[in-house]
């Protein structure tokens, strides 16, 4: 069915209203996107981009009538093969978004490009959350979540999305919209589609009639179970059109597509209670599991040892998790109330219980969120660890079982046992242990066809414990995919199957939407198509693919992502290798120029939401660092720059003097259409933002002498740059710095010579590293000389550079402008709080510095109405990148706009120069540095 003609008809047939740049055929975005967390591959052959229901429509219209197939992709973090096609991919993502909330948050509408996190920060004023709680919530997105039927550790099947859903907006392949909540729509589909709504009904009462079936359906899923397609509606609903909205709950994308679903939410529980239970091996833990099952507990997480080995040594684990024998499995326990005094009762019924058990080490419960939500985390990372632990050239594979609660103990025993027999010695078994859902992790090769055989041994083994001796559920939550697709009619006979058969047939009758996923005629399709995972550049060898970054990555869903920059370098390696397609290769280093190369901020936030930390950035510095050894032309330029930093400074300050004789003279509409023209030529882009030149003259400073004396190093940006024409203040930010030390009663200290100095930053974001580092023994050397050897705290006025001296010096205590006023400054100093609501930003730097909470706390000090824009990461500006690519920024700033505006904010602050005319430019107020709000609100302490 899948054939050049079916895609070019299917191609002829296209929206116009999809231009190229939602239009992807070049191989280099099409493998990006093909890529999904799974161990499984396929390359598409379009990849498309819909903004709108009608787009959908006109699309699935067009390949049902030209056959061709087509798959949904959300945020890609699925795990079993459901999300890949090697037709048409339909990406609906970060342009699918819209909420509205309803009920004063009882209930709300979503489109499935909301990432699960995003949906609790919209309903947390109302004290909501979103009940499903799978662990890639961070990154996952509701439409994948509701279509894999993704649970997690605390909703079981009480509250996951089978339970949650009200109704939904559901587009057929025939094109056809039905909304379950609106009558009309419904009486329209019922009279263009009687057909269909009366099969429907014969299909529920043939399931209804046949008591032993009915039976099976409701024994099956008292666990969690999204094996096949979910045929559960037809016992639980009566009404066609509720039964038609739960159908989609599970069905993997191959029955129709989700546009929205409405859900029900829960009343968030604000006492919580976590402990960690040590027991002498896995199956005593299940033991125990049965016995907490009758106690008020919301969740208990699973972890064998190793599991616990692969966090041992992460931050807020303790100590003593390597000595633990090599038995020993630990229960993670959570309790939730509305009370504190509810809460110690359930931890006092709770603690009863386990203490009719024998634990390795003493437990108690915590109510420190710092301690339990490292716990957590931990957990939510377990997979990702793992994967990161794994041989090279190896593959993580994680599988996805769940047993009801009497056999718990056996059969996980028995899973173990498996897992040896195979020898697979580095296998971990976890899991939301409440549930009798436990996930196995492996590491596999795939070079050998000795290694598949003992792979697809295993596979066929644990389905015969899963389905055979205990009736249990192959998959839980991970969906069925390509992954367990052979083995849907041996977990729940011939007679569900030909139900879910029939399901399928009738919603998608010419097989259009996501073949192969769940139905599948190739019984050797869960060992096909693997994924390769070359070993590339040593920054991101441990990379699993998971996407949990990717909610980070500012380019995610502009031009590539953070895991698809390492996609693409890994498949350009394997060609390398392989010397098999030189054409490909060829078209994957021209596309990751731009995609991959030009622009990436390397500002590294991807690795604050990757488990294994791993920094994309220092990859994409390692891509320049090829391009410009050490000798190349660029590298002699960078070199001159270095060794001439003063003089460059002074062309710098030339320019600026010049471009703003030039806005004042033409102002500000004819020089930005100048510009901007200029720009698409290939010109560095100039903005009204755009500061006027500054020189720091020390003879002109009135330097006040003091035992309080602080080391100021301006940057090489703010010795340069001064603020923009229609600035509100029309100080420079070094006068203004060196004013407010003074005000504190500080003698300010310059470093001699700091007009050649600068930090590195600019040549390590280039991939020059010797010369960066050159230009940073320069710097240390004058401000050791300058702080009197270390005598003296250092500040930096700008973050970034700030974030490179800090890594790179450390005999020495440097600050950044926030961190040293609340360090130092607080106690000199009067704070007169304003009304006055304004926006502040966290840059890159900062994050990873770990001053959000800093900065968010000193403009709290200054004003009683502080926004902290929400989804706003990496402003995407880079040093240059608004200059030189300034789509990228326009891009990460794009939501930051109406949120300025809808809360009436006339000024913003941050901590970085650069970062600030981007932020001016993209937001329409002005953004300048923390320090003058700081000097605004504050005045000298007058005993001081």
């Amino acid at each position: 069915m899948n054939t050049s003609n079916n895609i070019r008809a299917f191609q002829q047939a296209m929206p116009t209203t999809i231009t190229k740049q939602r239009l992807f055929t070049d191989i280099t975005r099409r493998l990006a996107w093909g890529t999904d967390a799974g161990f499984y591959r396929k390359i598409p052959q379009l990849v498309i981009h819909p903004t709108s229901e009608e787009e959908i429509r006109t699309l699935l219209k067009n390949a049902n009538d030209t056959a061709t197939p087509v798959t949904f992709r959300a945020a890609g973090t699925s795990l079993s093969g459901q999300a890949i096609s090697d037709s048409v991919l339909i990406v609906v993502g970060k342009l699918w978004e819209k909420y509205r909330i309803h009920d004063n948050g009882e209930t709300i509408s979503l489109q499935p490009g909301i990432v699960g996190s995003r949906v609790n920060e919209i309903l947390k004023p109302f004290d909501r959350i979103f009940s499903p709680d799978p662990a890639s919530l961070n990154s996952a997105m509701v439409g994948g979540i509701i279509i894999n039927n993704a649970s997690g550790k605390s909703c079981g099947i009480h509250a996951n999305s089978d339970r949650i859903l009200l109704s939904a907006r559901i587009i057929f392949a025939d094109g056809t919209l039905l909304d379950t909540a609106d009558e009309q729509s419904k009486a329209a589909f019922q009279a263009t589609h009687p057909e269909f709504i009366q099969t429907l009904l014969e299909l529920r009462d043939e399931i209804r009639q046949n008591k032993a079936l009915s039976d099976r359906i409701r024994y099956k899923y008292n666990i969690k179970n999204v094996t096949g397609l979910n045929i559960l509606p037809f016992i639980t609903f009566d009404d066609p059109f509720d039964i038609i909205t739960h159908l989609l709950v599970g069905s993997e994308g191959t029955l129709a597509f989700l546009a929205e679903a409405t859900v029900s939410t829960e009343p968030e529980m604000h006492f919580k209670a976590s402990a960690m239970l040590y027991l002498k091996d896995i199956k005593y833990a299940c033991e125990v599991v049965q016995k907490l099952k009758h106690t008020p507990v919301t969740g208990v997480e699973l972890l064998d040892r190793k599991a616990l080995q692969s966090v041992e040594g992460k931050e807020g684990m303790p100590d003593y998790l390597p000595q633990l024998a090599p038995g020993v499995t630990a229960l993670l326990i959570e309790t939730k109330a509305n009370t504190e005094d509810e809460l110690l009762h359930q931890i006092e019924a709770i603690e009863l219980c386990i203490g009719e058990f024998e634990t390795v080490l003493p437990a108690s419960f915590t109510q420190d969120e710092n301690v339990y939500n490292v716990w957590w985390a931990i957990r939510s990372g377990i997979f990702p660890s793992v994967g990161g632990m794994r041989e090279p050239g190896t593959t993580t594979l994680i599988e996805d079982v769940a047993f009801h609660m009497e056999d718990l103990a056996e059969a996980t025993s028995e899973l173990q046992q498996l897992l040896e027999k195979y020898n697979y010695t580095d296998s971990v078994i976890y899991g939301h242990a409440l549930e009798g859902n436990f996930h196995f992790i492996i590491n596999q090769r795939f070079d050998s066809n000795a290694e598949v055989a003992r792979y697809e041994s295993l596979m066929k083994d644990v389905v015969e414990l899963v389905t055979e001796k205990y009736d249990g559920s192959l998959k839980a939550e991970h969906g069925t995919g390509r992954n367990m697709a052979p083995f849907v009619e041996k977990e729940w006979g011939s007679e569900a199957f030909f139900i879910m058969q029939k399901v399928k047939k009738l919603f998608d009758p010419n097989n259009i939407l996501n073949p192969g996923v769940i139905f599948n005629d190739n019984p050797d399709c869960f060992i096909s198509d693997f994924k390769p995972l070359p070993l590339t550049n040593p920054h991101v060898d441990k990379c699993i693919e998971c996407g949990f970054c990717e909610v980070n990555c500012l380019t995610s869903g502009f031009t590539l992502s953070s895991r698809q920059r390492i996609v693409i370098q890994r498949e350009i390696t394997r060609l390398k290798q392989s010397n098999e397609n030189p054409e490909v290769l060829h078209e994957l280093e021209k596309g990751y120029k731009y995609l991959g190369n030009a622009t990436c901020a390397g500002d590294g936030l991807c690795a604050t939401s990757c488990p294994m930390g791993i920094n994309t950035g220092h990859l994409t510095h390692d891509v320049r660092h090829a391009s410009l050894p050490t000798g190349s032309f660029g590298w002699n330029i960078g070199n001159f720059a270095a060794n001439h930093f003063a003089g460059i400074k002074t062309g710098l300050r030339s320019v600026l003097t010049l471009a703003n004789f030039a806005h004042t003279v033409m102002g500000s509409k004819n020089m930005t259409y100048l510009c901007n023209e200029a720009n698409k030529m290939g010109l560095p882009l100039w903005t009204t933002a755009m500061p006027k030149a500054h020189k720091i003259h020390l003879n002109k400073l009135q330097i006040k002498a003091s035992e309080l004396k602080v080391v100021y190093f301006p940057s090489c940006i703010n010795q340069s740059m001064g603020v923009h024409k229609d600035s509100p203040e029309q100080t420079p930010l070094s006068d203004k710095m060196t004013g407010l030390f003074q005000k504190a009663g500080y003698e300010v200290i310059f470093p001699e010579e700091m007009e050649k100095m600068c930090c590195g930053t600019i040549w390590e974001s280039k991939g020059m590293y010797d010369i960066a580092d050159r230009k940073t023994e320069e710097l240390e050397a004058a401000l050791w000389k300058a702080s009197e050897q270390g005598k003296y705290p250092v500040v930096c006025d700008q973050s970034p550079c700030l974030y490179r001296m800090k890594e790179k010096i450390t005999k020495m205590k440097l600050y950044e402008p926030v961190e040293f006023i609340e360090t130092y400054l607080v106690d000199q100093l009067e704070f007169h709080p304003i009304n006055e609501p304004i926006a502040i930003h966290t840059t890159c730097s900062m994050t990873k510095m770990g001053l959000k909470n800093t900065l968010v706390r000193l403009a709290n000090r200054c004003s009683s109405n502080v926004l902290l824009p929400s989804e706003i990461g990496c402003c995407g500006f880079a040093g240059d990148k608004g200059f030189t690519t300034p789509e990228v920024n326009k891009y990460a700033l794009r939501k930051l706009h109406p949120q300025i505006e809808a809360n009436g904010i006339k000024k913003g602050y941050s901590n970085s120069r650069t970062c600030e005319i981007g932020l001016t430019t993209n937001s329409g107020i002005p953004y300048m540095s923390i320090v003058y709000l700081v000097d605004q609100c504050t005045t000298a302490k007058k005993n001081h």
